[in-house]
């Protein structure tokens, strides 16, 4: 299922969607925290890129095991496959700060929506809130960063 579309490697193709979507998750989550007057004008952007970013990074992941394996059963190996599991594990890493940071911006927008229920919630929730958000985004960057370069190392860097 997470092999290939029309002959491409899936991973391939699914891996630029992550390298964008998961900066700009970042991103605005971070600006929706800082900058409350902007909130009206990102919630619904910070929600959607809140469910489709993880399930890109999911499906990047699991493509990317399925490619794996596929080079393995051509028979690469060695310094291969150490840099292939070097990605993975970055993948991995980048997935589950990507699942964190979704919840955390989710939250956020609950907790700072106005709604009557939630009102009655602590002022100091939104804050840290905010900061879990803030904190969960730069480790994001700093593994969507790692991730991609150890893969273009991969490709580019004569291992492949």
């Amino acid at each position: 299922m997470f092999r290939e579309v029309n002959g491409l490697p899936l991973h391939v193709l699914v891996i630029h969607a992550v390298v964008v979507l998961v900066p700009l998750l970042a991103l605005l989550s971070v600006a929706y925290g800082v900058l409350p007057r902007w909130r009206s004008r990102l919630d619904w952007a910070v929600a959607g890129l809140a469910v489709v970013t993880p399930i890109a990074t999911f499906v990047a992941k699991e493509s990317g095991e399925a490619f794996e394996e596929a080079q393995r059963q051509r028979g690469l190996g060695g310094e291969f496959l150490r840099k292939i599991e070097e990605h993975s594990e970055y993948g991995d890493t980048l997935f589950w700060f990507t699942i964190g940071l979704a919840v955390a911006a989710l939250l956020l927008l609950l907790v700072t929506s106005g709604l009557t229920r939630v009102r009655s919630l602590p002022r100091w929730l939104a804050q840290v809130l905010t900061a879990v958000v803030v904190v969960l985004a730069v480790f994001a960057l700093v593994y969507v960063f790692l991730a991609g370069d150890s893969g273009a190392e991969v490709v580019w860097g004569g291992t492949l």
